[in-house]
């Protein structure tokens, strides 16, 4: 055979070839991707819930000092009326208020129970988890400096 002959018989089998072979059909473009769907919304926090004495522990998220805070949370059915009460008696009135499934606690300056002859006012965000008040208390100190500011992992049973 002449070289052109088996040259134009070689493209004629490619093309037979390609001819032949099966094809994927082509993804549908016009589809309309959906989104996924939106995460199931976290039910609301009804005070009415969690109405009652708190036993709490406070144990700061730093430092060496693991000594927990220990206290007393009196928790109403509406947002007046809720206190903390300390181991020496002292008496805390928080504002409360509820948003999504989290309840914030905030308190008006009151002495310190870990520092001695100091004033601190703290802000606290608790959730609801398997019975329990879980969450976290941020104490703010009036006096300046690093140390005026003190983060602690807070948790609560409620007392019978």
């Amino acid at each position: 055979m002449h070289r052109i002959t088996r040259i134009a018989l070689a493209s004629c089998t490619i093309l037979l070839v390609a001819g032949c072979a099966k094809k994927e059909p082509a993804p549908d473009t016009t589809a309309v991707m959906t989104p996924a769907p939106a995460p199931a919304a976290a039910p609301t926090l009804a005070l009415a819930d969690v109405a009652g004495k708190w036993q709490f522990n406070s144990v700061p998220m730093t430092g060496t000092d693991t000594t927990p805070t220990k206290y007393v949370l009196t928790a109403t059915a509406d947002s007046a009326g809720w206190t903390l009460t300390f181991p020496d008696k002292q008496v805390v009135p928080l504002q409360t208020t509820v948003s999504g499934d989290s309840v914030m606690l905030a308190s008006g300056e009151f002495s310190s129970q870990r520092r001695k002859s100091a004033k601190v006012k703290t802000a606290t965000t608790l959730r609801l988890v398997d019975g329990k008040l879980q969450g976290v208390t941020t104490a703010h100190y009036a006096k300046a400096g690093p140390d005026s500011v003190l983060q602690l992992r807070s948790e609560g049973t409620r007392v019978p």
